[in-house]
């Protein structure tokens, strides 16, 4: 495994991270979701991915259960707030209220004293970027939040929070995490070279568009039953990109990557890698043998010439 400094910061993240959005508390067996993590740490992965709105809280109880018996020292552990975790008014955005309870509770079910990297999950236009960063702020000075960050922001959206910070003199976020894929590239007109000019890294998620880009659905067949996309738990985000247009891209990157000697995963993770200002790419995985696959993306480098024949796939 290799790792990567998480922007200007000092901390250094692998360049593949486990996630937990789809899976644990939702269509992982708790048994198996921590058999998963145990093998990502045995084979060097050392951030973790959650969030207080994962099965409302469940994702949290069981990575945090399932790392504690590591040294807390030898894992970064990020989680995020923002959406609804009740019926109450308050009960969801980036109000001071909210966020302070929020990051209270994600500390009470990771069971942990502190939290590596607190992301605002979005944008809250309901509330002033100044009280949410304050509230984040102290939670710093307070030891209970090491490192700011924000998912799905804009670039515009990022650039208020930093002339926030920099007029107030408090903490400035400094990882973003946005969906990235070969089938997603939005980040690539603005959020990256913004992040690059500010320091301010990426972690990305959904690097193998739910699955997609393993190779498993293919142009005109059937959705196999044991995928992602035959379980309603988890598969409202998938569905509508299991176009044939799309899957037969996948065939003929799959084939690419079978003529490297490398899986259609591994092609694709090291695609999202090849962005210095990229950090960490989160892999979600329900299966042990996922993990062991993806994780020799690390260190693999694509040449010239494999980029441009995945560009002209892409087109």
């Amino acid at each position: 495994m290799n790792y990567r400094r998480l922007g200007r910061t000092g901390l250094k993240v692998s360049e593949i991270s486990l996630g937990s959005w789809l899976t644990y508390g939702n269509s992982t067996e708790k048994s198996t979701a921590v058999e998963i993590i145990d093998t990502a740490y045995d084979l060097g992965i050392n951030f973790f991915d959650t969030a207080n709105v994962y099965a409302l809280g469940e994702a949290e109880i069981i990575v945090g259960e399932a790392l504690k018996k590591y040294p807390r020292e030898s894992y970064v552990l990020a989680t995020k707030v923002f959406w609804p975790m009740g019926e109450g008014p308050n009960d969801r955005g980036l109000s001071r209220k909210h966020v302070f309870e929020q990051a209270h509770a994600s500390l009470k079910r990771l069971g942990v004293d502190y939290i590596d990297i607190y992301y605002c999950h979005r944008y809250d236009p309901e509330t002033p970027v100044e009280e949410t960063l304050r509230t984040i702020d102290d939670l710093i000075r307070q030891g209970k939040i090491l490192y700011a960050g924000v998912s799905e922001w804009t670039a515009a959206q990022m650039a208020e929070a930093l002339q926030t910070a920099d007029r107030y003199l408090l903490d400035r976020i400094v990882v973003n995490q946005p969906q990235y894929s070969m089938l997603n590239r939005y980040i690539e007109k603005e959020i990256i070279p913004f992040g690059i000019k500010n320091g301010i890294a990426q972690v990305v998620f959904s690097p193998l568009a739910q699955g997609i880009l393993t190779g498993k659905y293919k142009p005109g067949s059937e959705i196999p039953k044991d995928s992602r996309a035959a379980d309603p738990n988890s598969n409202m985000y998938i569905l509508n990109n299991l176009k044939d247009e799309i899957l037969v891209k996948v065939q003929k990157l799959d084939n690419l990557a079978k003529e490297m000697g490398i899986t259609l995963s591994q092609l694709a993770l090291a695609w999202t890698l090849r962005i210095d200002n990229v950090a960490s790419a989160i892999i979600g995985a329900s299966k042990v043998s996922q993990v062991k696959e993806n994780v020799k993306a690390s260190g693999i480098k694509l040449s010239e010439e494999i980029l441009q024949k995945i560009e002209e796939i892409l087109a």
